[in-house]
């Protein structure tokens, strides 16, 4: 395999985790994972959580079953636009109830150079209550973090 000499503009840039969840948010991190991959020749990972309660998996095991391959999809869709670019891909996809934790353990257990996740733009009371993934892993990460944000 043909090796690039190039320097990343922002980090190390060897492996990369971009956290999919479906919406047009992480479609854009994707993005511009798949363009600063390009060239930072890169590997990226791309994981997936489908975020439910514990007792969910006991009352519910169709409906987290049905998550399962919603994320699934959501880890295909992004994974075929990942290769179409040429640059290493491996998909991850795991189930708890604080993504934020699992973003950031494979984060360390791939010892990625940079998380890349799109936004919502949640502010005020509704952030305040809901939380936001990105921002806790902000707060969590073992690495620099690039969030792209909900407009463009």
């Amino acid at each position: 395999m043909e090796t690039k000499e190039t320097t990343c503009p922002l980090t190390k840039g060897e492996h990369m985790l971009v956290a999919v969840d479906g919406s047009m948010y992480s479609d854009f991190a994707v993005d511009q994972a798949v363009s600063l991959g390009g060239l930072c020749n890169s590997k990226i990972y791309l994981i997936s959580v489908v975020a439910i309660q514990p007792e969910n998996v006991s009352d519910a095991p169709d409906y987290v079953d049905k998550l399962t391959e919603q994320h699934k999809g959501y880890l295909k869709k992004a994974r075929e636009k990942v290769e179409a670019a040429n640059i290493p891909c491996e998909p991850i996809i795991c189930t708890g109830d604080n993504p934020h934790e699992l973003i950031v353990r494979h984060a360390r257990e791939k010892d990625v150079d940079l998380i890349v996740m799109g936004t919502h733009g949640r502010t005020g009371l509704k952030n305040f209550f809901l939380g936001s993934v990105a921002q806790k892993v902000v707060a969590c990460a073992p690495c620099p973090i690039m969030v792209i944000p909900s407009r463009r």
